[in-house]
């Protein structure tokens, strides 16, 4: 027969009923982690506009030029998971303040470089420190805010940020290289850096598990061997070709190891990734829609940058502010969706709306030409793109963490910035090299004597295969967002997210099932 809870148990489940108190500077941390992660999300892009005045001032070739992107991309793809674990093990305040002070540090060395090889070095030691700083910022968003409404607009705004990080490195990097120097691409960092250091120590308290627990070293070499290879071997495909060893033997290498990854997790005594953080069906399908997004959104960033500088005949400055209408509807579908419309509806009706969103606005921008104004053909569709970037990425990020307990919110983190770089990766080879097969096959098929001028295509031959690789690449971005759309569609459970109780409580509900197996002992 069963007696009634000793006071004990009481008073664990009274603690686990009690609503956490909010922390007083909740909306200052918010502004802390926002500035972290708009530095970390527009260096991705920011310093591609000032690749060709770097290349002029250093003397590189054009071959070498995608060194400078793809540095800090394995350096940050490769160490993601690690650094979110790091900061669940030693707390995510330290790992914060570590992960600005580094990256500041590696700017500057980036601005003043006097070497391609100085250059390199540092966008890698970028790439590192932000590995520790991002997954850190997003786990201290969703343990600082517990209220759902009040999670519901923080994690807009962050989603926003996401979203419209890269868009937003465009703009900024073309206004820097354009009236002050590409070296200025670099140093604003240290603005960013700083104001999100001085407010991690001001403001954040030290947060780290309450269990001990070991760093699964094997975990960490698998993964981050896996993520090196697979985003080495994207960005090879991009510059080169599939075909040759280097991509297709590290593409091989990177899936090989993944699955070793896999399989050790499952049997590991601490694993770095614990399979109930990835096996539950809303947080699998926001990982795989900000891995789709990630992916897609490059046909836009990267074709329409091509398309308004080489075709339309934009200047660096002009061509990023034409992005601003998608920077603009980001943050207000972000802010919809994740404020009004997630908590009556749950992420799985938004993020298959704003993967279709993302899918109709390729589909309609294939339908720009060379003569094509910006008004008519790109506005309309880079307003659509912003709703759909907004609907994905904001609920995405708000479920891809929520439910988690303590002692994983950085891996989970860690999760959701991993598949928006592997997406980032993908998306760019993919398309890159789509692009530039379909260039060359319309000029091979369109050849004529007439169509040659002193031995070269014409020029307007050359700009119909411009486009002609532009809106292929474009067909290919929507059929990545429509596929992810039905994946997602059916990963994502029906109605309103709820959190488990468990994680939902924190320490107060395993204080409980604690208390209670006691009790019934």
């Amino acid at each position: 027969m069963n007696s009634a809870p000793t006071p004990g148990v009481r008073a664990a489940r009274a603690s686990a009923t009690e609503a956490p108190h909010p922390h007083p500077r909740r909306w200052l941390i918010l502004g802390t982690v926002g500035l972290a992660q708009l530095m970390v999300v527009l260096d991705a892009t920011i310093v591609t506009i000032a690749l060709p005045s770097a290349q002029r001032a250093l003397g590189f070739t054009s071959a070498d030029r995608q060194w400078v992107v793809t540095a800090y991309a394995l350096a940050f793809g490769s160490l993601l998971l690690f650094g979110g674990r790091l900061g669940d093990l030693i707390g995510r305040k330290i790992t914060f303040l570590a992960g600005a002070l580094g990256f500041a540090a590696a700017s500057a060395a980036g601005g003043a470089a006097t070497s391609f090889g100085m250059l390199v070095a540092a966008r890698a030691t970028q790439g590192a420190f932000g590995a520790l700083l991002a997954p850190a910022a997003l786990s201290i968003l969703s343990t600082t805010f517990s209220d759902p409404k009040e999670r519901g607009k923080a994690f807009g705004v962050y989603g926003a940020i996401v979203g419209a990080g890269g868009a937003i490195g465009l703009v900024l990097g073309g206004l820097l290289t354009e009236y002050l120097s590409w070296r200025w691409c670099l140093y604003v960092n240290l603005i960013f850096a700083g104001l999100a250091g001085t407010g991690a120590a001001l403001l954040l308290t030290q947060q780290r598990a309450r269990t001990r627990t070991r760093l699964d070293l094997p975990g960490v070499a698998l993964v981050s061997a896996s993520m090196f290879c697979l985003v080495y071997g994207f960005s090879n495909a991009a510059a080169r070709n599939w075909h040759t060893p280097s991509t297709y033997g590290f593409l091989a290498a990177g899936v090989a190891l993944l699955a070793v990854f896999a399989l050790w997790q499952s049997r590991a005594a601490s694993p770095l990734l614990p399979p109930r953080v990835v096996l539950d069906r809303n947080r699998a399908g926001a990982y795989l829609a900000v891995l789709t997004a990630g992916a897609g959104m490059f046909g836009i960033f990267l074709f329409l940058t091509y398309y308004m500088q080489q075709t339309l005949g934009y200047s660096p400055v002009a061509s990023g502010v034409a992005f601003l209408p998608l920077i603009a509807m980001v943050v207000v579908a972000a802010n919809l969706s994740n404020v009004v419309l997630l908590p009556r509806l749950g992420p799985r009706p938004l993020v298959t709306a704003g993967l279709l969103l993302g899918a109709a606005s390729l589909v309609w921008l294939t339908r720009i030409g060379v003569h094509t104004g910006y008004a008519a053909g790109v506005l309309g569709p880079l307003m659509a793109a912003g709703l759909g970037f907004g609907f994905t990425i904001a609920p995405s990020m708000n479920t891809g963490t929520l439910g988690v307990a303590p002692q994983d919110a950085g891996v989970a983190s860690a999760t959701l910035n991993t598949g928006q770089q592997i997406g980032g990766s993908i998306g760019t080879s993919l398309l890159n090299t789509i692009f530039a097969s379909a260039v060359a096959h319309y000029l091979t098929s369109h050849l004529s004597p007439a169509t040659l001028v002193h031995g070269h295509p014409a020029p307007s031959l050359t700009g119909m295969s411009l486009i002609h690789g532009y809106t292929t690449g474009f067909w290919v971005a929507a059929a990545i967002f429509g596929a992810g759309a039905v994946i997602c569609g059916a990963l994502f459970r029906s109605g309103p997210l709820r959190a488990p109780a468990s994680a939902a409580a924190g320490p107060a509900g395993a204080a409980v099932q604690q208390a209670t197996t006691t009790h019934a002992a």
